[in-house]
């Protein structure tokens, strides 16, 4: 187990080796959980998403980083950041594109998700709804704790579907956008944390992608989270549940891992032993669930400040180059 000085009133890594973290199982998904999903990603499809691109806002790492907006679910416009090859314009197609999820809190700017895994690469970089500087919708709340319980109540009303979907059509967006990166087996996907559990949502149903890596994957065995304390969207959840119980119900249609078991594209997930914002066990669960072909990196810490980070941070950008090399190099 990794121990690290700190002042949480629980324990980080929940006691657990990291053989423990590797039999941590999916729960059992309930009977229609993949008609369910189908039925979201095909009324994703069906958005004419509309995308437009801004004006140059930077350009570094290889790209030329640009504003854009496109349409979602429900009519839902947002925004976020389109990445272009500096490349691409004069050197021939795009070789290889992107979807990037980002964590709680959404983000302000393209920042350290630039560079991308691979050369000559695309990617979209959007803000799901309610979250970050191009991502606010009225009536969502913008800050984790209240999001992560927007619409809970019910499987069609909670926020963690449509910001699924978001994604989905983020992907639509980028094939317009950039034709050749349209038609199955094309994309990537980057999700960390907040993103990495949507990754894992949203990865089964969509032929577009042809691998992923999930950094720090939340939203993994629900049922175990509810028993962990932490200091992340979790603890929302849990102080939900405990007002109202039947919350579970709606949970087991949003559990990354249940979805991982329908997950069988290849797969990097980056694990954390010790983690106070996400438990330690649901990311293992993600993992530990995939159906395809999979790679653990396993993380001292997640969420978590401590000497030698911005060393395992470097390890990952390497092992994240070499993976998707592996299965999007052409």
């Amino acid at each position: 187990m990794t121990s690290f000085v700190h002042d949480f009133p629980f324990d980080p890594a929940y006691g657990r080796t990291l053989d423990e973290l590797m039999a941590v199982p999916a729960p059992s998904a309930p009977e229609d959980f993949a008609d369910f999903w189908r039925a979201r990603y095909d009324a994703a499809r069906e958005v004419v998403t509309a995308p437009e691109v801004g004006p140059l806002e930077d350009e570094r790492d290889g790209v030329r980083i640009h504003g854009v907006t496109y349409t979602s679910v429900g009519g839902v416009r947002l925004g976020g950041w389109l990445a272009l090859p500096v490349e691409g314009a004069a050197a021939g197609p795009v070789r290889h594109g992107f979807v990037v999820g980002h964590g709680y809190g959404g983000r302000q700017e393209a920042g350290p998700d630039v560079p991308l895994p691979l050369p000559s690469s695309a990617a979209i970089l959007p803000c799901v709804r309610g979250m970050g500087a191009r991502g606010l919708v009225a009536g969502i709340p913008d800050v984790s704790a209240g999001h992560v319980l927007h619409g809970i109540e019910s499987r069609d009303t909670y926020v963690i579907g449509d910001c699924v979907a978001d994604l989905w059509c983020a992907a639509s967006a980028l094939g317009e956008l950039v034709p050749e990166l349209a038609g199955p087996g094309r994309l990537g996907y980057l999700g960390e944390s907040f993103g990495g559990g949507l990754g894992a949502l949203a990865l089964p149903w969509d032929d577009r992608f042809a691998a992923a890596q999930l950094t720090v994957p939340t939203f993994g065995n629900h049922p175990l989270r509810l028993t962990l304390p932490c200091a992340g969207s979790g603890e929302s959840v849990r102080a939900r549940h405990r007002e109202h119980p039947e919350v579970v119900e709606v949970l087991r249609y949003f559990d990354a891992a249940t979805a991982a078991e329908s997950v069988k594209l290849p797969t990097l997930v980056a694990a954390a032993l010790f983690d106070p914002s996400v438990p330690p066990p649901g990311q293992f669960a993600v993992h530990n669930a995939l159906a395809g072909e999979r790679e653990l990196l396993v993380l001292p810490a997640g969420h978590f400040e401590y000497e030698g980070l911005a060393q395992d941070v470097a390890g990952l950008v390497a092992a994240r180059r070499a993976f998707f090399g592996k299965w999007l190099g052409r």
